[in-house]
């Protein structure tokens, strides 16, 4: 398969007008001209992060700057070595350097001080653009250094951003499937990512065939049914079996059945318990080492109520 086949890096925007992020974001970048800030990008997955780093760059700043992914290169001696030598020198434009620091949460702590000591010593020749998923791991000097920006798309940005790439793919689309997109959009929102991936996936000989009930409200449904049973150990041997049903993404499958059982027929007292019981584990899911553990443990606790 062809980069191109693939619609998340065919319809990458390259622009911030095609950006699917709010107005106001864009706004506030537009009004920094070429002097802009250190920036911080924190949100979840798939909302344009990275994307939007590089739009600042290469787009609007059209300057020298060095990407680092802070999950790969994450200590100390990447700041000292690669960074310092970077921010050091003037570029031969005059123009301003900037330095992205792609999932900055996974930076050690000792390579967060030394980065925040960095952002001061060379602030006439360099800025720096932080993404991350987990602004708790992101210390507070740092966070203070920088002007933090909203990137999470609306959820009418992102169900028009999948309709014009169907449109733009000739895909044929009745009045149905745009309901069924909305469902799915709702789904796996605001990872946008997430939505044109599985949207794609759907797409058979040129027509968009969304089935009548998705896989995960199917698996709502006997997660629901196993809990009322007592019947736990059953329904976790048959998850960890069925993990493709739902891409092994433990943090979706809570929210889609924090959604699932609001819709669902109950005394509220127990409704309101279940979902603050998911909120918790959806909270602790960002700090676990196993996320399949931390959702059997949800299960075992809504049991309980």
């Amino acid at each position: 398969m062809s980069i191109k086949s693939l619609w998340v890096e065919a319809y990458r925007p390259l622009t911030l007008e095609d950006l699917s992020i709010p107005d106001q974001t864009k706004e506030i970048i537009r009004s920094f001209g070429e002097d802009i800030p250190n920036i911080l990008l924190c949100s979840g997955a798939g909302q344009g992060k990275t994307t939007l780093a590089r739009i600042i760059v290469l787009d609007i700043l059209k300057c020298d700057y060095l990407y680092i992914n802070a999950s790969d290169e994450n200590g100390i001696d990447t700041v000292r070595g690669k960074i310092s030598g970077f921010v050091q020198t003037k570029s031969f434009d005059g123009k301003i350097k900037v330095v992205i620091l792609d999932e900055i949460d996974n930076f050690s702590k000792n390579g967060q001080d030394a980065l925040r000591n960095m952002m001061e010593s060379y602030a006439d020749n360099a800025r720096f653009i932080l993404t991350g998923n987990y602004k708790h791991k992101i210390s507070t000097p740092l966070q203070s250094r920088c002007q933090e920006l909203i990137v999470k798309p609306s959820l009418q940005q992102a169900l028009r951003r999948c309709l014009e790439i169907l449109k733009t793919e000739n895909i044929q689309v009745d009045l149905q499937q745009k309901k069924k997109l909305a469902n799915l959009v709702k789904m796996h929102y605001p990872d946008l990512r997430k939505c044109i991936n599985e949207m794609q996936k759907f797409v058979i000989e040129g027509v968009l065939q969304i089935p009548d009930k998705l896989n995960t409200d199917d698996i709502c449904e006997k997660i629901q049914k196993h809990i009322e049973s007592g019947e736990t150990f059953e329904l976790r041997k048959f998850l960890i079996q069925n993990e493709i049903l739902f891409d092994g993404d433990w943090d979706q499958l809570l929210v889609n059945l924090l959604n699932y059982l609001y819709g669902q027929e109950m005394n509220d007292s127990k409704k309101k318990a279940m979902i603050l019981t998911i909120a918790d584990h959806l909270e602790k899911s960002s700090r676990v080492t196993d996320k399949e553990i931390n959702f059997f443990a949800c299960v075992l606790n809504l049991e309980q109520i």
